[in-house]
């Protein structure tokens, strides 16, 4: 080293030059709620998706009447990843909708730090059993109503007590197809962990 040379790195460059933290990250919510759209508008990578044809059989155990175009579904997980910061990468897992899928789930939330469970106002009901799930495993998560063709059904209040969560749980509206509306729904998630951790 040469007297010219500075001992030690300056604190911003060594941050620089370290990998973003990673941290894992479920996107939750029912059947056809928009969690594979989200997943895929955000994702500074190409997605995986396990996305399968809707089949005559699937057709009549799978409630179409609100999404009569939705030819595929998701049989396994959806996965991507964005960088939030130069600190801070999330790796996002989408879950399957239908309840016969539901087995997946304790693999897919392993190591978690939080949820973003999706809403469509028209049928809240299909999002029970994502809340209940958040809720009894103590994981830190927010409901994201998405705003399909640009309106919901219910105010958040409305959502709020008919979910039957508490003041804690952030609820919003967000559009699954747009990348910002998407980053802000997670950062809620995200501010949910942290206080979780600080608590």
């Amino acid at each position: 080293m040469t007297p010219t040379e500075p001992a030690t790195r300056p604190a911003a460059a060594q941050a620089a030059a370290r990998p973003p933290l990673p941290v894992k990250m479920v996107i939750a919510g029912g059947f056809g709620v928009g969690k594979t759209t989200a997943v895929g508008s955000i994702s500074e990578i190409e997605p995986l998706t396990t996305e399968a044809a809707i089949t005559e059989v699937a057709a009549g155990v799978d409630d179409l009447s609100h999404t009569p175009r939705k030819t595929t579904t998701t049989v396994a997980m959806d996965f991507g990843c964005i960088t939030i910061d130069p600190t801070l990468k999330l790796y996002l897992f989408g879950t399957p909708g239908q309840e016969r899928f539901g087995f997946m789930w304790d693999d897919l939330v392993e190591g978690a730090i939080g949820g973003l469970v999706i809403v469509d106002t028209r049928r809240l009901d299909d999002c029970y059993a994502a809340v209940d799930y958040f809720e009894h495993k103590q994981i830190p998560f927010a409901v994201a109503v998405n705003a399909f063709d640009g309106h919901v059904e219910h105010t958040m209040e409305e959502v709020r007590w008919a979910l039957d969560v508490n003041d804690r749980v952030p609820v919003v509206v967000f559009d699954a197809r747009e990348r910002g509306s998407v980053r802000d729904a997670l950062l809620v998630v995200l501010e949910q962990a942290l206080a979780r951790t600080e608590g």
